[in-house]
């Protein structure tokens, strides 16, 4: 899943490590993982150098992640940081701390992004 990896961003390694924990879910943890999430994410990171880069999180009907915008429609679309994923993904920054500082904006299901702290915590114990 190097396909997921965008020079110059720190959060395509953890997507891959993200997909590839994914992939080792046997069907019935990830038909209970989509059950638990049911939703779409669609995060939009800006690296340090500005640039921007997307990635889709569909725990809905495939529980698969892509590189680009959420088709079908996202749920939730979260922008941020390379930096700020990286602190929510390696658990150095609480997700709803970096919502109400500003680091974290969220458009669409809002009370769905609380939900993406609880994928990176199952999917970083598979790994």
């Amino acid at each position: 899943m190097s396909d997921l990896k965008v020079e110059g961003f720190k959060t395509g390694d953890i997507m891959a490590g993200l997909s590839q924990a994914i992939s080792q879910f046997s069907d019935t943890e990830r038909q209970a993982q989509i059950k638990k999430t049911n939703g779409i994410f669609e995060l939009n990171v800006k690296n340090a150098e500005g640039k921007e880069s997307t990635w889709t999180i569909d725990m809905k009907k495939k529980g698969e992640i892509t590189k680009g915008p959420a088709k079908p429609k996202a749920d939730v679309t979260i922008m941020l940081s390379d930096e700020t994923f990286v602190g929510l993904s390696d658990g150095t920054l609480n997700g709803q701390k970096a919502f109400m500082t500003g680091k974290l904006k969220a458009k669409g299901n809002i009370m769905l992004a609380t939900k993406l702290d609880g994928l990176l915590k199952t999917a970083k114990a598979k790994l």
